[in-house]
């Protein structure tokens, strides 16, 4: 009987090596997912020539998790101003498709402190986003 007890639990892993394996695929979840965040900023890029960018890709390619890193130590500043340039981009071609101005939105700003809806704190900081 106790062969039975040994035969079924010599292939159960324990606790420690079930948290040990969730922290390797998170790794491995985290490190694709800053893979792609620098391969699309790489070809998203308009500053540097196709040769850097091949380049960038080969050395980010070879060495997987040191190409990243260089990467993103290197050229984090510019990747920032890169994507906040997009969501401008995107926040204003949604503007344009929705058919609202920042005027619009001060408008209905106004009715909503005319009707008490919002304090006049709320009604100072989303006026200074909608002028933004």
């Amino acid at each position: 009987m106790s062969f039975l007890v040994a035969a079924t639990t010599a292939g159960t892993p324990s606790v420690g090596e079930f948290l040990l394996w969730l922290l390797w695929i998170f790794l491995f979840v985290v490190w694709f997912w800053l893979l792609i965040t620098v391969f699309a900023d790489l070809f998203r890029r308009h500053d540097i020539s196709g040769w850097a960018k091949a380049a960038w890709f080969i050395f980010v390619f070879i060495f997987i998790y040191l190409g990243i890193l260089v990467y993103l130590i290197t050229q984090s500043k510019g990747m920032a101003e890169r994507n906040q340039k997009q969501f401008e981009a995107q926040q204003q071609q949604l503007r344009q498709m929705v058919g609202t101005s920042a005027a619009d939105e001060l408008l209905k700003l106004d009715q909503l402190k005319a009707n008490g809806s919002i304090t006049e704190e709320e009604y100072q900081t989303m006026r200074a986003k909608a002028m933004a």
